[in-house]
């Protein structure tokens, strides 16, 4: 029995809803996910499927935060407060040793400085903890000579450029994020949840595996990266468990800016359709030139973490099957935000349910697409 589909659309998205019925309907396991998406300044799709998940159900967004994180980090480019040519040593003096101090804001906001974990890794309560975590890495040997390669810093890049921020405006990340960001347009998309909202909160779900023997790797698929355990934690014993990591209740509270952020789809659609101006006729926060230069391809190449390749802008994911434009973040249990300037849609999903560990989910292509579609029907 498939997944009953709840909420609205705006008269031309209906297709957007049918594929996200399709998908639903289809699903082995309900995966208690939400859609929203931004259009001309307002909200066109507001979708949610799940015995358990409503509209304003929050819960674990994992690395979409990146998004929220970088968007902060932008805005103090914009604003003259970083300059991404500069050594972050001039402004973080500890972050030196083994190369750190030749590396630039920029190369650091683009996953390369080789800093993604420590050779003991984090326990939960440290990797809750973005203050911590940049003290330890400060002078840390980097697992690669920084500058010269990139990777995914996938737990530890909001530590790493929230110490900026703390440096230029002697406030956390978090801080300028919720003052600058999140309460001018009441956003359910936090950087460490109010007590007050616990209530809301529903926990992220373990993948559930479809009936019949396991399946075995994809033929041709890639290997496994040898740094890639490194960087999701799980090089220390035990291994982090990314469900737990999710759901640890000091992670809610302290919201780390790498994968620690908890929301909705309407949360997430909203910051960025509040990026690029599509939110409520208000002006962007992104300049025109600001946004352009976030999206652009900053690393050519494989990740040395992932098995990717030409994949970040300056900290945002590239959005191919949206365009060149276009800049968001996924996160690991299948969701996926994002913004194109070009066509003025923010896009924002969510799922609790665990679709297979690490990116978004597949059905995020066919969405996409449909949201597209009728965008260009306009």
């Amino acid at each position: 029995m498939g997944t009953q589909v709840h909420g609205t659309v705006a008269a031309g998205w209906e297709p957007v809803r049918e594929e996200f019925a399709a998908f639903a309907a289809a699903a082995e396991h309900s995966p208690e996910a939400q859609l929203a998406v931004h259009h001309g300044g307002r909200r066109v799709v507001d979708l949610w499927a799940g015995e358990d998940t409503g509209p304003e159900t929050l819960t674990g967004v994992y690395s979409i935060s990146k998004g929220a994180a970088h968007l902060v980090v932008a805005l103090l480019v914009q604003d003259g407060l970083l300059d991404l040519e500069r050594p972050v040593s001039a402004y973080w003096p500890e972050f030196t040793g083994h190369g750190k101090e030749r590396l630039t804001v920029r190369q650091l906001v683009a996953h390369q400085s080789g800093l993604i974990n420590t050779e003991e890794g984090f326990d939960y309560d440290e990797i809750a903890d973005d203050a911590l975590i940049a003290a330890r890495l400060a002078g840390a040997r980097p697992y690669w000579e920084p500058g010269t390669a990139y990777g995914y810093h996938a737990f530890v890049i909001g530590a790493l450029t929230g110490e900026l921020v703390r440096r230029v405006t002697e406030q956390s990340l978090q801080e300028v994020y919720e003052e600058r960001i999140r309460a001018p347009y009441g956003l359910d998309l936090y950087l460490g949840l109010p007590r007050a909202l616990e209530g809301r909160w529903k926990p992220v779900l373990e993948m559930l595996a479809p009936p019949g023997p396991p399946a075995g790797p994809a033929e041709g698929a890639p290997a496994v990266p040898e740094l890639l355990p490194v960087a999701f934690n799980a090089h220390r014993e035990p291994p982090m468990d990314l469900v737990v990591f999710a759901n640890h209740p000091r992670v809610r509270e302290l919201g780390p800016a790498s994968a620690g952020g908890v929301g909705t789809a309407r949360g997430v659609a909203g910051m960025y359709a509040a990026a690029i101006g599509a939110a409520d006729g208000r002006p962007a926060l992104l300049e025109p030139g600001t946004a352009a230069e976030w999206a652009r391809l900053h690393t050519p190449g494989d990740d040395r973490v992932t098995p990717e390749s030409d994949h970040f802008g300056l900290g945002f994911e590239q959005q191919p099957a949206v365009g060149p434009r276009a800049f968001g973040h996924c996160g690991a249990s299948g969701g996926l935000g994002w913004a194109d300037p070009s066509t003025g849609i923010a896009y924002g999903y969510v799922r609790r349910r665990f679709a297979f560990p690490g990116g978004p989910a597949p059905e995020n292509k066919r969405l996409t697409a449909a949201v597209l579609k009728a965008a260009r029907a306009r």
